[in-house]
């Protein structure tokens, strides 16, 4: 007879269902164990029901976390606490909040601990519920949590996050002491909500507070850096990052990637991406997008047959940036076999971006019927107004007023609100001659209270961002750029160069019209820029609309007198200006 018998099946003491319990968050041992504990009584133990709740919350079983929490007759605030602790930290925060609510109706004598608080304004947040955070809000400040510096701190990414910046710079400058994730918060906020410039300003106020600063403050930055086109400071940022010995991962290096290509350097784009050892999608992609928003659509087709023989699947936003590089780069053929692709070789179904950059392709390289016929077979009632105004684009610049006549009154029934549309079709029946037509249009953006959205330009000199509006006269040195200026117009008039009348209100007087566009925002900037660099530097301009034709023909005639590279990034693409001659081949 063995001398030491096996315990009978089932038997289990308190410490050896602890030591399952730590086994490990996976669901169906968690069931036999629960199973055990029914078995032998032992579910009427809180502490081991409370470690299997947790342990199931952990393991993504949410409709079994809830089967067990509700076994529980009279759950102490031990359990509420660390369960809702447990759905924030395991996302699940509707779940979170639900709790918390439950909490308050049945323990309302309670105190929530400052991670309660945390946890629950950190789901709020990602929930985007600013109502029920704001009274989450109430409560900590109540329950005397006004000083708590996490609390606060979740406070500032909930608001950042919910959009309202005015609450979330408030709660920030309030804090007595503030983390270095209260500061990320902040600045990843004024980024995340276009107000990069903000966040960059905040950004440098950290760095000469002497506030110390880790990964996610840098790559907050690089994104901010990468919509301003501040060159300057993203490099100091890769500095930094190569000085702090971070490892090149790929959230690092994919905002490295983003950065060079939206400030229109490809090539340090590139060595990037060469250096990125665990490349995925998302970084494959925005190479692939950076090559074609700088006008190299070869090297963009290139790289996604790389990535497609190499490299991971691609996904639909993969697809959207080729089929944009191979519109740009008037690549017709490489961009319907990637189309064809799409769903042919990786089941993807094409959405409306896609559809979009399709009508830009073939209406960009002329073939416009074919484009008119493409939007036709489009299985939707409606076509999104992007269709329709890639598709007028396209017959503004082939001259093509009967198509462009017929496009327009369909933009305007799909997007009757949108001021831009207004703009682009007063063009178009400018140039086709129809000035009744121009006048019934701009009558009605009176009658609807709409205005023309104000064109700005911005240049980065010595790590400070400046903006130009036109006929900006605000800048210190004003008198000094509009001098410069008008000698820069009077070099390249002597050079060949002929201002384009089209480019501004038709109703001008020629005179007039010459005078409006000389002083764009763009040629300020651009005047600004050789102004306070040095010879044989590039001069990077970011413009919020789209370059207009005198603009494009001028700065080809300015990088030739200059001997200056000008590098200008508009609503749709870049423009790399050298010795007379643009990136684009005026294929824009």
């Amino acid at each position: 007879m063995d001398p030491h018998p096996h315990p009978p099946p089932f038997y289990y003491s308190q410490r050896a269902h602890e030591a399952l319990l730590r086994a490990g968050p996976r669901l169906k041992p968690l069931q036999q164990v629960h199973a055990h504990l029914l078995i032998t009584g032992s579910h009427r133990n809180l502490s081991l029901i409370t470690k299997l709740t947790l342990l199931s919350c952990a393991a993504a079983s949410i409709a079994y976390t809830r089967r067990l929490f509700l076994s529980i007759p009279n759950p102490d605030p031990f359990l509420f606490s660390s369960l809702i602790t447990s759905f924030s930290k395991n996302r699940f925060p509707n779940d979170a909040v639900l709790l918390y609510r439950r909490m308050l109706v049945t323990v309302p004598s309670l105190r929530p601990s400052s991670y309660v608080f945390t946890a629950v304004i950190k789901s709020c947040s990602e929930l985007s519920a600013l109502r029920v955070g704001r009274v989450v809000h109430c409560h900590a400040l109540v329950r005397g949590y006004w000083l708590d510096s996490y609390v606060e701190a979740a406070l500032v990414a909930f608001y950042a996050k919910c959009g309202d910046l005015v609450c979330a710079r408030k709660v920030f400058d309030e804090m007595p002491e503030r983390t270095v994730v209260a500061w990320n918060s902040m600045v990843s906020g004024y980024e995340q909500n276009g107000f990069s410039e903000k966040a960059i300003g905040l950004f440098h106020q950290m760095r000469d507070l002497g506030v110390g600063f880790d990964s996610a403050t840098l790559v907050s930055v690089l994104s901010a850096c990468s919509q301003v086109g501040a060159l300057e400071l993203g490099c100091w940022v890769h500095d930094r990052i190569r000085d702090n010995g971070y490892d090149m991962n790929v959230v690092i290096g994919t905002s490295l990637i983003n950065m060079y290509a939206r400030c229109g350097n490809v090539s340090r784009a590139r060595e990037v991406f060469d250096l990125i050892n665990d490349r995925n999608v998302v970084s494959w992609t925005a190479m692939i997008s950076g090559y074609g928003m700088n006008g190299y659509g070869r090297e963009a087709v290139e790289l996604f047959d790389t990535m497609r023989a190499r490299g991971p699947p691609p996904n639909d936003v993969t697809f959207v940036a080729v089929l944009s590089a191979c519109a740009h780069a008037g690549l017709v053929q490489e961009g319907r076999k990637a189309f064809a692709s799409m769903s042919e070789d990786f089941g993807l179904v094409p959405g409306m971006e896609h559809h979009v950059c399709m009508v830009d392709m073939l209406g960009r390289a002329g073939l416009l019927s074919e484009a008119f016929e493409y939007i036709k077979r489009l299985d939707l009632v409606k076509p999104a107004p992007a269709v329709w105004t890639a598709m007028l684009g396209a017959c503004k610049m082939h001259r093509n007023f009967e198509f462009g006549v017929r496009v327009a009154d369909h933009l305007l029934a799909a997007e009757p609100g949108n001021p831009s549309h207004y703009v682009l079709i007063s063009n178009v029946y400018a140039l086709a001659g129809k000035m009744d037509r121009v006048e019934a249009i701009r009558n009605r953006m009176i009658q609807k209270g709409l205005k023309k959205g104000v064109g700005y330009s911005t240049i980065e000199v010595s790590q400070k961002t400046y903006l130009f509006s036109m006929g900006d006269k605000s800048h210190p040195e004003t008198i000094a750029i509009y001098e410069y200026l008008d000698e820069l117009m009077k070099r390249i008039s002597e050079a060949g160069y002929v201002p384009v009348p089209e480019s501004v209100m038709h109703e001008l007087e020629e005179e007039e019209k010459e005078y409006e566009v000389r002083y764009h925002s763009e040629k300020l900037a651009i005047a600004f820029g050789m102004l306070n660099t040095s010879q044989g530097m590039p001069v990077r301009v970011v413009k919020n609309l789209r370059m207009c034709e005198d603009c494009h023909s001028a700065i080809k005639f300015i990088s030739v007198v200059t001997q200056r590279e000008i590098i200008v990034r508009d609503k749709l693409r870049f423009h790399h200006f050298t010795d007379g001659s643009c990136s684009c081949a005026d294929y824009w």
